[in-house]
């Protein structure tokens, strides 16, 4: 990072110019420990997993939808399809519980752990074996990704009603009520969502899960993707490679992979702050700054993906700009 920082100064611009590009280029020379990094070859990997608590109504769309979409996005419909094939990215998407028997298809791994969670508002969402056959999946895909020659990663997710684990999630590792992580997701009006905040209530107070405890959280109030999502974060640190974090969904496993380790945060990149409340409050608890704030709250990986066009730059005018002496320019007067 020193060596970085220091051509980062020489090159051919006024000081610091770049701004926050000269930041991201630096961080990533640290992640992977090289001074002129290069993290053009990328990917996006989506895990896929329906909810039991959406039989409680917590979402406007039915559960069917999950595996429609995924079929979605490996025919290139979808909008994490048009955007991966924008910034170069391979899509690669994993189906670790979605309750439907999906087709063999080019980009898709069928990996299912379980047919969905079950109804967090009534019992654990998922049994710990299950919660650590998805975390494993999460790192081996990871690994086979980076063997295949993948330098950045983006996190994406596919699951209806799963900003409600995520919220539940957040609440717990924040220290905040329900109500104050807690959005709108696909759009509820009051009425619903007034109903969502009392399902994630009835839900904590029914496990009392405590944040020093990540996994007891996952298994008791998380969700099958979000499990494997905490596996590529874990891998990604292990093996210096940035991983960029989408929305709240994608935040919430970062943040408790973050809890089992905390030097995983040093390797993540917040793509993008999302509409969903408990984002920011747990992007703020994890001393991440978004690089991108468009309104966004599609998930699929899709302000990720926009964020790894930007990383890529920056580490591209790190490596690719002239120095002052290498262009015969004359540099700032003493």
């Amino acid at each position: 990072m020193v060596k970085a920082s220091e051509r980062m100064d020489r090159l051919t611009k006024p000081l610091g110019s770049l701004g926050k590009l000269e930041d991201i280029a630096v961080r990533v020379a640290g992640i992977t420990g090289t001074p002129l990094p290069s993290v053009e070859s990328k990917a996006v990997v989506v895990f896929a997993a329906d909810h039991g608590v959406t039989a409680q109504g917590v979402s406007l769309y039915p559960r069917e939808v999950t595996a429609q979409m995924v079929m979605n996005f490996v025919r290139g419909g979808a909008a994490i399809s048009v955007l991966s094939r924008h910034c170069g990215a391979r899509l690669v998407v994993v189906d670790v519980g979605v309750a439907a028997e999906l087709p063999q298809h080019d980009g898709l791994i069928l990996r299912k752990v379980a047919w969905g969670t079950r109804d967090l508002s009534t019992e654990p969402a998922m049994t710990l074996e299950q919660a650590m056959e998805a975390i494993g999946i999460g790192v081996e895909v990871t690994k086979v990704l980076i063997n295949d020659g993948a330098r950045m990663i983006a996190l994406g997710d596919m699951g209806i009603g799963n900003t409600t684990p995520s919220a539940a999630i957040a609440a717990v590792l924040l220290g905040k009520p329900a109500r104050d992580v807690t959005g709108r997701g696909t759009g509820l009006d009051d009425e619903r969502y007034e109903h969502k905040v009392a399902v994630i209530e009835a839900a904590l107070n029914l496990h009392r899960p405590t944040p020093d405890d990540p996994i007891g959280v996952l298994t008791k109030v998380g969700g099958l993707e979000i499990a494997a999502l905490i596996g590529v974060v874990i891998a990604c640190a292990a093996e210096r490679i940035p991983v960029v974090l989408d929305g709240f969904i994608t935040t919430a496993a970062a943040a408790l992979a973050f809890k089992m380790q905390p030097l995983v945060r040093e390797y993540m990149f917040a793509g993008h702050i999302s509409m969903e409340p408990g984002h920011r409050l747990l992007l703020d608890w994890l001393g991440l700054e978004p690089i991108l704030n468009l309104n966004m709250r599609l998930g699929e990986g899709t302000g990720a993906v926009l964020a790894m066009h930007l990383i890529d730059g920056a580490c591209k005018l790190l490596s690719q700009m002239a120095t002052f002496d290498e262009a015969g320019v004359s540099g700032p007067v003493a």
